[in-house]
This record gives structure tokens, sequence and C-alpha cells, in this order.
């Protein structure tokens, strides 16, 4: 099932800390990729559905520099056809000794209008594809070729990133906290849902700023907290 804007635009505005608890509520708790941040701050949450590299260590036979000139190189043919929307997911076996991509191939990303890129490797050109306006999500710079000690072996197909799973088609949301996996048949529920909670949490803030304990207000508890709440939230348009 297809991403509807609806959805995408609610995620874009919700937390991946927001999403982890709706997430646990479902017994899905190994959804965070670990070890991964952005090169630049997000301004508002990436999201976009999976499409899918799969490295393997790297046979050295196998895996020399003329490997590029092979237009079908799994590599080089995800960035040709990583949708408009999607974000490319790289399994780079959790190891940043080696690049998974660099400023040129993510920058041709961006240009055909992938949503994000993400790996739990590294990238090389970091501070290049920082300036790119493309969310890039890595574990640390690295500057050798990705043909070092990886072998680029599988497109969209069901991966590990930062020990998250990831199947093809899953949701990913993307902010200054890291990346977090929607599965693909519960991104719907899981955006009305964080929105909903998002709402009340800034209710929360508000009135912590205010001086208020957390006793009854955090989690809901108390009956007059949720009565707060409805009454800020038609004050406030939300």
């Amino acid at each position: 099932m297809a991403l509807s804007p609806e959805t995408r635009d609610k995620l874009k505005r919700v937390s991946t800390a927001t999403l982890a608890t709706a997430l646990y509520k479902r017994g899905l708790r190994g959804q965070m990729i670990q070890g991964v941040l952005p090169l630049h701050r997000p301004t508002e949450s990436m999201v976009g559905e999976a499409f899918t590299v799969r490295y393997i260590p790297a046979r050295e036979d196998l895996n020399g520099l003329e490997v590029f000139r092979d237009p079908t190189h799994p590599q080089r043919k995800a960035i040709e056809e990583c949708p408009p929307g999607a974000v490319l997911v790289f399994d780079s076996r959790k190891d940043a000794r080696a690049a998974s991509a660099g400023g040129i191939l993510v920058g041709r990303l961006k240009a055909r209008g992938a949503a994000g890129v993400v790996t739990d490797g590294g990238f090389r050109d970091s501070a290049e594809i920082a300036t790119l306006g493309i969310p890039a999500f890595h574990q640390r710079p690295s500057a050798p070729t990705n043909l070092t000690l990886n072998q680029a072996v599988g497109i969209n197909e069901p991966i590990a990133c930062g020990d998250a799973p990831v199947f093809p088609g899953d949701v990913l949301v993307g902010d200054a906290d890291g990346v977090i996996v929607l599965p693909a048949h519960l991104a719907d529920e899981l955006a009305a849902e964080a929105t909903e909670m998002t709402a009340y949490e800034d209710f929360v803030t508000e009135k912590v700023a205010e001086g208020r304990s957390i006793r009854g207000l955090y989690p809901a508890t108390d009956p007059k907290s949720l009565e707060e709440f409805a009454t800020w939230r038609k004050a406030q348009g939300r």
C-alpha cells in the first residue's frame, strides 16, 4: 500500500520518540536503527518508503574498481531506480570503515527526488552531503570506497540496518534523534496516533514550563488533565 500524502504530512510533524512509544504499545521494540545520526539537523522529519541495498563482506577478486563500469552494479542501479519520495537504505553491516556512498551519488539521489538516504555505515564527502539539502543519516564519516570492505549484492529486498529489520516499502522516519522503521501496514494508524500523542505532549510541555507537576498530567491519570487538554486543544485549533 502506497504512503498517502496525508500520512506523509502527519509523519513529518511527529518525532521518532513518539513513534517509538506507539510501536512499543504494539509489541514492536526493535524498530529504531541503532547508531545513526543526521549529517545536519532536520527542520522537519524525513519521511519515505524504504528502497534497500544490501552489502556483504567483499570478496576481493570480485570487487575491483572495474565493477562500477557495469550499469547493473547494485549500488549504481539503486541510485538510478530509487523512486522519488523514497528513502534509500544501505545495509552496510554496521561497518563505517568504508563508505556506503559519497557526495556525487547522494547528489544524484536528491536530483531524482529521493526523500533521504540512510546507512548503518558511513558516507564519504560527508561535509558536502550535509550541504545538499537531502536528509542523510549515517554512523560517521568514512573516506575509503565501499569496495574496500563491502560488496553490493541485492536491491529492494529485506535487510538489517543498525539491527532494525527493514522491508521494502516500510516507512522510515528520521529526525535529530535518529531513524525509526514503521511496518508499511501500520503507517496510517501510527501517524494518526502519534499526531494525537504529539498534541497532548505539547500541552504537557507548556504546563510543565508554567511550573506544573507531572503527577496526574504525564501520564494523564487525573481526568482533570484531559479536561484541561480538551479546552487547550480547542483554543489552539488542534
